[in-house]
């Protein structure tokens, strides 16, 4: 059975090229799933649809360009690969790909080099990235959100024993884990006790 699949990016966007092209190539008007939603956005309903439709051997999910499945083409080589492990086929009519044919399984093989290219790339330019921020004193993920001399006058009040964690936070506007986050450690639960009940 032949599974169609076309996609807008707007509700002002006509889809009827889309639709028009899948006819022609032989697909039920009836079988024919349209989403409008941006290629970034992962949640495709439609697409959830022609894809669970798709799912005996010999079935063909047919689109008219490979930009309207998927939204990388990471995404287009996982969605290749799982239509082919269920035998299904990935016929696609403006680029004249057929993943029935040696032809088309080669495309998408080369589609598979060029996504592992581009996550080793992202995964090295990441690397690079904070390498060169170190190198600038400069260390990766979320900035502290207590300044050093904040972290040190929190750490002080905590070791008086005359505020609670809750009041040190009150104080310094920020919430009680982040306070935890910025103690020593080895000093919680081992300040004196007499004065805790000062400001308890």
């Amino acid at each position: 059975m032949l599974i169609g699949y076309a996609r807008v990016s707007t509700a002002d966007q006509n889809p009827e090229h889309q639709t028009d092209a899948l006819a022609r190539a032989g697909v039920d008007p009836a079988n024919i799933y349209l989403d409008h939603a941006s290629g970034a956005k992962a949640s495709r309903p439609e697409l959830d649809k022609a894809l669970a439709s798709a799912n005996r051997a010999g079935d063909q999910l047919v689109i008219t360009r490979l930009d309207r499945l998927g939204r990388s083409v990471l995404h287009l080589v996982t969605l290749g690969a799982s239509l082919r492990e269920r035998g299904v086929g990935l016929r696609v009519l403006e680029q004249g790909i057929d993943t029935t044919t040696a032809e088309g399984r080669a495309m998408f093989g080369m589609l598979s080099v060029l996504a592992e290219l581009q996550r080793e790339l992202i995964v090295a330019n990441t690397r690079d990235g904070l390498a060169a921020a170190r190198a600038r004193g400069r260390t990766g993920g979320r900035r502290p959100k207590l300044t050093p001399d904040q972290a040190h006058h929190a750490q002080q009040l905590y070791d008086a024993g005359t505020h609670t964690v809750q009041r040190i936070a009150d104080l310094l506007q920020v919430p009680r884990s982040t306070i935890y986050g910025h103690l020593n450690k080895a000093s919680i639960g081992r300040r004196p006790t007499a004065k805790a009940t000062l400001e308890a």
